[in-house]
């Protein structure tokens, strides 16, 4: 059926829509898709997916999730959308939103941390996360360049790393970011509010700033993305600790340093601090990358001990105190009580976690509920508040990422506006941890597959050893250090559910095969592959040695 007009096209669906079903009935876009006359398909991508999935031959795509969205409250609202949070998953769906022609206001104020750090748009990526914890890596990485240039000829002369100068220019070119987003949401006519937002009704956002006077404006649609806040260490003396918060512009050189935590973030900065040649130490209280594959993370903590990361396993602080020469005396006890031990370090940093920024959302007003930890249980990004949507760090068991917030984001903003009823897909998606060795994976752990699949499960696997390291360490030191793991279900088709690896540059190659584990690759699809020699990524499409089969995983030659 065709119409002439839109509108034609809406009635004929408010009149139609609930013969096919609930989700017929909620179905607004178009084209309006069914079989039989029974069995509502849903809209173009449904349609595309079914075909693919049920009259092409071949191997389809998978059928990508769809959602629909709350039609919203009538009325007269200053806003069709409130975005509150100016971060990564905040400023995706403010711009796209816009994009589709809904009138969008973003609030964002950054408040500062417990130790006075503050810093621009942009949220926890732009200021203290991915992009200044990917340059201090980088930074780590030219200095281990620079020894191993001798073996490939170069005579270099170097008079070791300025602290200062590296956190001079991560923060200037911070701040070109944090100018070029606000001429972004300028150019894109979202109005950009530099104030905190909370609610004081469930369409309802009173905005304030210390200094400024408040105002209230309201919305039809209200969307949280104000991410998350590095967790506090609870015990005497916690708050002299710096956190992610503050070490990306502090002032001074860290020095001997000890990290409290063992998780991404902690092992990441512990990294990028021992390679800029600080004495620094890992305080683990269990276990390394909760939530990772704790086989790949315990090849990160070795790797990271041989390169002289120092660790103190099994125990957790239990007072921070100030000395009179500036240092801090740290002291600690083992889980169990037995043992207790001290030390004096220059600089502490506590990384063990991260809360939601939701208690002072004023989400009560809204009616809109949490966990225990603040965050926001969602359903396709709908709160328990049908016009009120979360995205991003602040929603509950979800993956703190940038780019699942950017995704998410403008995958919401476009169903808001009817423009699509996709939504985001939550299976499959890759990360990497930029430790000295970095770690890359997507899909299930090898833990995860296990319990999963048990006997159906195989996995291939090699240690091997990049061609870049064979002349500045020919020794046994670096060999076979590097690691990749294939994890595949028997049972179909030898399909990949697992792809793991321990290497430099691990985050590009990670994400070029992420595209081939979202379109269901197989392990035959790996071997027919041709590899780009001698490159890491190639070793995928050579892997043949199974872990049930007992042989060396060592690679041999070239």
């Amino acid at each position: 059926m065709e119409f002439e007009t839109k509108e034609a096209y809406k009635e004929w669906q408010a009149a139609n829509g609930k013969s096919f079903g609930p989700k017929g009935e909620t179905h607004t876009s178009s084209p309006f898709v069914w079989k039989d006359d029974k069995s509502f398909i849903g809209g173009c991508d449904d349609a595309l997916a079914y075909c693919k999935s049920n009259l092409f031959g071949g191997g389809a795509r998978p059928a990508r999730p769809a959602a629909n969205i709350d039609p919203g409250a009538d009325g007269q609202f200053d806003y069709d959308v409130i975005v509150i949070g100016g971060g990564s998953g905040g400023l995706a769906c403010s711009k796209e939103a816009s994009s589709q022609g809904l009138k969008v206001a973003c609030l964002d104020y950054v408040k500062p941390s417990p130790l006075g750090s503050q810093w621009g748009l942009g949220g926890t990526c732009v200021n203290v996360g991915c992009i200044p914890k990917k340059l201090c890596h980088t930074a780590a990485l030219l200095g281990e360049a620079q020894r191993d240039a001798a073996a490939f000829g170069w005579k270099l002369n170097t008079t070791g790393h300025d602290w200062n100068t590296l956190v001079e220019n991560v923060q200037d070119h911070i701040h070109q970011i944090n100018f070029g987003s606000r001429v972004e949401l300028r150019d894109k006519k979202v109005d950009y509010l530099n104030m905190l937002g909370k609610f004081v009704g469930p369409h309802s956002i009173e905005c304030s700033k210390p200094g400024k006077p408040s105002k209230t404006i309201t919305g039809k649609r209200i969307v949280i993305a104000v991410g998350g806040r590095p967790t506090p260490i609870d015990v005497p003396g916690g708050e002299l600790a710096l956190s992610s918060d503050d070490i990306f512009s502090y002032e001074k050189p860290p020095g001997k340093t000890l990290v409290i935590g063992a998780s991404y973030v902690a092992l990441e900065c512990a990294g990028f601090l021992t390679g800029l040649g600080y004495d620094t130490t890992v305080m683990v209280r269990s276990i390394l990358l909760r939530g990772f594959d704790q086989d790949m993370a315990n090849r990160i903590g070795a790797f990271m001990e041989g390169e002289g990361t120092k660790f103190i396993r099994g125990c957790t602080p239990s007072k921070i105190e100030k000395q009179a020469n500036g240092k801090f005396l740290v002291t600690w006890s083992s889980k169990d009580g037995a043992t207790t031990d001290s030390d004096e370090f220059d600089t502490v940093l506590g990384a063990i976690g991260r809360k939601a920024d939701t208690t002072t959302l004023g989400l009560e007003s809204a009616g809109v509920t949490t966990d225990r930890n603040g965050k926001i249980s969602c359903v396709n990004d709908a709160t328990n508040v049908p016009h009120i949507y979360a995205i991003g760090d602040v929603v509950t068991d979800m993956l703190e990422l940038t780019p699942v917030a950017i995704q998410a984001g403008q995958m919401l903003a476009r169903r808001m506006a009817g423009a699509s009823d996709l939504a985001m897909d939550y299976e499959k998606i890759p990360t990497t941890v930029f430790t000295p060795l970095e770690y890359g994976c997507c899909g299930l752990s090898e833990e995860e597959a296990q319990e999963k699949y048990g006997a159906n499960l195989e996995t291939y696997h090699t240690n091997f050893t990049p061609l870049e390291w064979a002349l500045p360490d020919p020794t046994p030191k670096h060999a076979n250090q590097c690691y990749l793991k294939v994890l595949c279900n028997k049972d179909d088709s030898m399909r990949v559910v697992g792809f793991h690896i321990l290497s430099p540059n691990c985050g590009e190659i990670t994400q070029g095969f992420a595209t081939a584990m979202k379109l269901d690759a197989t392990y035959d699809d790996l071997r027919d592959t041709i590899g780009i020699h001698p490159t890491v990524a190639e070793t995928f499409t050579t892997v043949a040695v199974t872990k049930s089969s007992g042989a060396s995983a060592d690679a041999g030659g070239c």
